[in-house]
């Protein structure tokens, strides 16, 4: 059984861990305020911009997984979660003389600058210019050039247990399809989320990169009318129509912020033998309702 550090222990990472001590590995959930990790993960109170408070990892670690996320929509919070943090996380391990098999980072779609429909790959190139972008491939190349082993794992938009927004603009009436060519869009629920982390930690031969995305990028405008069909409520608005519920037109829908316009392909993810338990967003949205 491993010894398996996550780092940034979160919503995504406690349903790791949780899954990993099923299995019967022994689990460590690094936060700035652990207390509140369920059981079976251990919990490990340290601040991964403060190098300081990671002078006490546990030994002879396995595996590490840096699931940390921005604590806000700024360069210095990119900053510190997607590179200082993980400068100082790798530092922490090479000064405790730790061997660890294998690192995994969890990473973002939002490093492809694509925005006109294109497919996109593993072998895509990543040139968001933005400063979320930035920061997230300066964190994936620390970890590409650390002594270990590493694994990235590009995420699309993920949605599950307490991340509803896009049900709740639909329900509420704010929601609205854009006008023009398909805005498509990529997700993953947060359990597939999870099982993606899992499979990579155990499977032999990984690639360096993966993008884990469900099985059907999808227009935003299908999304939004299936959602309104399965919650029996009029359908969203397209651009030009009269907003019809007072205030909805300042309660922007949140998918509609997206810059980008993709569609990301999981061919390597599958061919690695990952099966989803939500392949498309039908199945997992019909789970949250």
């Amino acid at each position: 059984m491993a010894r398996i550090l996550i780092a940034g222990c979160g919503d995504i990472g406690t349903t790791l861990g949780q899954a990993l001590h099923a299995a019967g590995h022994t689990v460590w959930g690094l936060r700035r305020q652990p207390g509140h990790l369920p059981a079976g993960i251990q919990p490990l109170a340290a601040d991964l911009s403060v190098p300081e408070t990671l002078r006490t990892l546990p030994p002879a670690l396995d595996d590490v997984v840096y699931s940390a996320a921005a604590s806000g929509f700024s360069e210095a919070h990119y900053q510190a979660a997607y590179v200082d943090g993980v400068g100082n996380l790798l530092h922490a391990l090479s000064t405790a003389g730790q061997q660890p098999r294998r690192l995994l980072f969890t990473s973002s779609t939002s490093v492809y600058d694509q925005h006109q429909g294109e497919w996109i790959d593993e072998s895509s190139p990543a040139t968001a210019t933005a400063f979320s972008g930035r920061c997230i491939r300066a964190g994936e190349a620390l970890f590409r050039d650390s002594p270990w082993p590493a694994i990235v794992v590009r995420f699309g938009g993920i949605y599950g247990p307490g991340r509803t927004r896009l049900i709740d603009s639909v329900r509420e009436g704010s929601a609205t399809c854009p006008a023009g060519p398909p805005l498509y869009t990529n997700r993953i629920h947060r359990d597939d989320c999870a099982r993606v982390l899992e499979h990579l930690l155990f499977l032999d031969d990984p690639a360096p990169l993966y993008i884990a995305v469900d099985d059907e990028p999808a227009p935003l405008d299908e999304v939004l009318d299936w959602l309104a069909q399965r919650l029996g409520v009029a359908p969203p608005l397209r651009k030009g129509q009269a907003v019809s519920k007072p205030g909805a037109e300042q309660r922007a829908d949140p998918a509609l912020r997206m810059r980008a316009s993709k569609r990301c392909s999981n061919a390597r993810l599958r061919a690695s033998g990952f099966q989803f338990r939500y392949p498309t967003y039908r199945e997992g949205y019909a789970a949250l309702l």
